[in-house]
């Protein structure tokens, strides 16, 4: 502490005072110079003692900061208490706080980055298990032609499956990294859901259902049209998957004031009061879920609608049906 050149001159401008008063108040009286000398004596103590008070406590602060930087950061060093060590102990705080906050923060990412991972490990392994053992069947020579066009169509449906897999992986990785720019255009949801329904047709009637819509054709909403298209698509197909032969699907839209909506409803096996909570969950299959099902059309379909300051809710009853209901909001307050 003694090496510092503020306090060096201090002492030494204080003494030259304390010098100077004593020859001074020596020509007064003796008394009036010992009074001076005792004076700036306990003056300059008591600046003295509160220098080490203080630089005791930068000390503390320093040892605080050696603990955060070493990665410990519970520390409480709040003080309520006025001054400018209280100041800096508070802002000390509130840097120790934002710290943990964005340790967390990461922690969280690496854990679903691991478990996206994993998901993903997990879906691609199923089918390049198929395809090898259908590969190392192909290849025997004494294979029958009907069987080696049986195994070559099935290779090409599994490839089909890992494409689709990895491009939509790679959508809901986009979307979740908030790299996906979404425009901000008038949407006529007749026209948005004839595009939806166009590729859907051929399953819809292979497995014989019927369809009805029903809207205003003057509908509309402010929106990206092809992304919103993708996450009606994957509405649509869920419904179409766990809705039986001869069943029915109904597509409803309406607009007020407040919200344009966007009803998807089939007569399918409906879901379970304990599958509900979790169907927008990434990779989650519920009970019912179909045979290949992935769990990630309606995850898609919910970043892809939430990202657009929009709303999905479902509503169903087992042996019931289920309905998708979509909002996009006028003004979001």
């Amino acid at each position: 502490m003694l090496r510092n050149k503020e306090i060096y001159l201090f002492i030494v401008t204080s003494v030259l005072i304390v010098v100077i008063g004593i020859l001074i108040g020596w020509r007064i009286s003796p008394a009036t110079a010992m009074l001076v000398a005792g004076t700036g004596i306990l003056l300059a103590v008591s600046y003295l003692l509160l220098l080490f008070w203080r630089y005791h406590r930068l000390q503390q602060l320093t040892q605080y900061l050696r603990r955060i930087m070493a990665g410990d950061t519970s520390l409480d060093v709040r003080d309520n208490r006025e001054g400018d060590l209280s100041i800096v102990k508070n802002e000390l705080y509130k840097m120790t706080r934002m710290l943990s906050e964005q340790q967390e923060m990461l922690q969280e990412d690496k854990d679903q980055l691991t478990d996206a991972i994993s998901d993903i490990s997990h879906q691609l392994k199923t089918p390049l298990t198929s395809m090898t053992v259908m590969a190392d069947l192909l290849s025997d020579a004494t294979l029958p032609d009907p069987k080696r066009q049986e195994f070559t169509r099935h290779l090409q449906k599994q490839l089909e499956r890992m494409e689709w897999l990895v491009s939509s992986l790679l959508t809901l990785s986009k979307l979740d990294a908030g790299t996906v720019q979404f425009a901000k255009e008038k949407v006529q949801v007749q026209d948005l859901i004839a595009e939806v329904i166009a590729p859907m047709e051929i399953p819809m009637e292979l497995k014989e259902l019927h369809w009805n819509i029903q809207g205003d054709e003057q509908t509309s909403f402010t929106g990206d049209k092809n992304w919103t298209k993708e996450a009606c698509i994957n509405l649509l197909k869920n419904a179409i998957e766990h809705t039986p032969t001869a069943g029915k699907i109904d597509i409803h839209f309406k607009e007020n004031t407040l919200y344009t909506e966007i009803i998807i409803q089939d007569t399918g096996k409906g879901i379970s009061k304990e599958d509900l909570p979790h169907i927008f969950k990434r990779f989650y299959k519920g009970s019912h879920a179909a045979n290949g099902s992935v769990g990630i059309g309606l995850a898609m379909a919910h970043s892809i609608i939430t990202s657009q300051q929009g709303d999905i809710e479902v509503m169903s009853r087992l042996g019931e049906g289920t309905s998708f209901i979509v909002k996009f909001y006028k003004q979001i307050i």
